[in-house]
């Protein structure tokens, strides 16, 4: 990457230049010992042309095909959606794994560093320690309320006030006659507190509910999936057990559930209580069951204590969302250097999202240990394409209004910037939805591009951290997985203090490097796995939305 103060080149076969700060019309530049007049006013993330383009020139950006001039472009003048069609290499399979070559970066400062988690018996390692309440089908979501609102309040797992908001206050007022302007104007907020020790059950962090809308009324295979995903959930090294709801009729049958959770997990030793409703009688009977023995599993999940464990038992997922024209320049860089320290840890990083590795295909597979991993993710991603083509929604139609407004104009610009998140280390493994991490080292998994339901799929895959990057902002969190946003500018960093936990846009800046970044993000990530509190974690951003792959019927 080559850049001056104003303007970066990221690659060499780049024929664009990304604007670093706003430029006016008629601005002189001078990159490389070649001179540009700015044709345009361009914001900064954007990008313009170091050369004129005729229709169906392809431009490249990141070393990659991005897109096809479809107007022209003059030299200086800006790259957008009116001149640019999105279009990306042919790729293949074959020949994977014949040049593969990577040496880790210096793992020195890491090597002796632990962070302190929660051994389970299956020799993995939490970072968090949770009991789950899932509801099998959506007509148990009111009984998962029901429990919720009498535990969770009872054990001191009660939620704050949302953001501090002392609604109390603005009552008060209006019962002694505050007009509509003095409500209006009144300071209703209170500071947060932290986050204070359980005193009943001090080992276990949360009660969590996983309510949803399958499990019924849809294709059977899309129950099937959400059966594995709970498995998922069950077995990942951040809970400790759960109880779980079933009506009794729908698809979602538990003996799937079980199934699945002894496909994955043959010896598993959690305490798992399973009542279904049309078996137990009336609805109190049903929810002072589910309550007794929940409160039983607590004291069983108490038992576990933190204790110190190596860097190799972290599973980290990469993600990105409300991503900027600046994500694959500062935050998806960094995340990349943390999964190939990681890696060279022994620990295992998944990179999701596959509608955002489009275009980028070919460097993956040649990235696959093995032509069998190569085929599987090549067919992955065009069986993905197709279906949603089909649909009218291919990958390229995968940029929001918001990635466009700030510089991710094609599907492929903004893969090949969300792809950085992976690093440089080979891939070890694909997986499909739902299936679990098995092999250290980078593994991609197939989930969709949109942030919840991709967080949903890591978590269930048995990630126990999450690194989430974003340039324009968004508050995602997950129940059982601790998510570290990660701010590609500094300007999001300082207007969205409440949720953002760690700034790269010092890079963009000029005042660290990736690889400095990634030290400080990885040293956070230590902290966030013994226990330190994410800002989604203290907003009880509890955001879980299962794929649906199939329709409802």
């Amino acid at each position: 990457m080559s850049h001056q103060k104003k303007i970066l080149q990221i690659h060499t076969k780049d024929n664009v230049l990304v604007a670093l700060t706003d430029l006016e019309k008629n601005t002189s530049l001078t990159f490389n010992n070649e001179e540009y007049i700015v044709q345009d006013d361009i914001s900064a993330k954007h990008k313009f042309a170091t050369e004129n383009l005729t229709i169906g020139d392809p431009v490249y950006m990141y070393g990659v095909l991005v897109g096809r001039a479809k107007r022209n472009i003059v030299k200086g003048g800006l790259i957008s959606t009116t001149n640019l069609a999105h279009d990306t290499e042919k790729y293949s399979a074959e020949n994977a794994a014949d040049k593969l070559k990577w040496n880790a970066p210096d793992i020195s400062k890491f090597i002796t560093k632990t962070f302190n988690g929660y051994h389970r018996a299956d020799g993995k390692v939490g970072t968090e320690n949770n009991w789950l309440i899932i509801p099998l089908v959506f007509c148990q979501n009111r009984n998962v309320e029901v429990i919720k609102q009498a535990l969770v309040e009872k054990l001191g797992f009660g939620k704050q006030q949302h953001l501090g908001l002392d609604v109390d206050a603005l009552v008060e007022d209006y019962k002694n006659g505050a007009s509509n302007e003095t409500l209006l104007k009144k300071d209703i907020f209170k500071p947060l507190s932290e986050k204070h020790q359980n005193p009943l059950f001090p080992n276990v962090d949360g009660i969590h509910f996983l309510t949803h809308e399958g499990g019924c009324g849809g294709a059977t295979s899309d129950s099937v999936t959400l059966c594995h995903l709970l498995a998922g959930y069950i077995n990942n090294p951040n809970v400790a057990g759960a109880t779980v709801l079933s009506l009794g009729c729908q698809h979602a049958q538990s003996s799937i559930l079980q199934d699945a959770l002894n496909k994955i997990s043959p010896d598993h030793k959690k305490p798992i209580y399973v009542l279904e409703q049309q078996q137990t009688g009336s609805e109190q009977e049903l929810l002072a069951e589910a309550i007794k023995k929940t409160f039983v599993g607590l004291i069983e999940a108490n038992k576990t204590e933190r204790k110190p464990a190596p860097l190799s038992k972290l599973v980290l997922g990469l993600e990105c969302g409300g991503s900027d024209g600046f994500s694959g320049i500062s935050a998806n860089p960094t995340l990349g250097y943390v999964s190939d320290l990681i890696v060279g840890l022994g620990g295992a990083t998944v990179l999701s999202e596959f509608p955002e590795l489009n275009g980028v295909e070919q460097e993956l597979i040649n990235r696959c240990t093995s032509q069998e991993k190569a085929q599987k993710f090549s067919k992955i991603m065009s069986t993905y394409n197709e279906k949603a083509d089909a649909l009218g929604a291919g990958f390229y139609a995968n940029p929001s209004p918001g990635n466009i407004k700030d510089g991710l104009i094609t599907d492929a610009i903004k893969s090949a910037g969300a792809a950085k998140k992976g690093g440089t280390s080979p891939v070890e493994d694909v997986l499909d939805y739902t299936e679990q991490v098995e092999t250290s080292g980078l593994n991609l998994l197939c989930t969709p591009g949109n942030d919840v339901e991709s967080t949903t799929g890591l978590a269930g895959s048995g990630c126990n951290v999450i690194l989430f990057t974003t340039g324009l902002g968004t508050p995602t969190g997950n129940p059982i997985t601790p998510v570290v946003k990660v701010s590609t500018n500094t300007k999001l960093y300082e207007k969205m203090p409440d949720i953002i936990d760690f700034n790269t846009g010092t890079i963009i800046e000029g005042t660290s490097t990736i690889e400095e970044a990634g030290e400080n993000l990885l040293d956070f990530v230590i902290e966030v796995a013994s226990g330190k509190l994410t800002k989604a974690k203290k907003l009880r951003q509890d955001d879980f939305i299962p794929w649906k792959r199939g329709m409802s019927l």
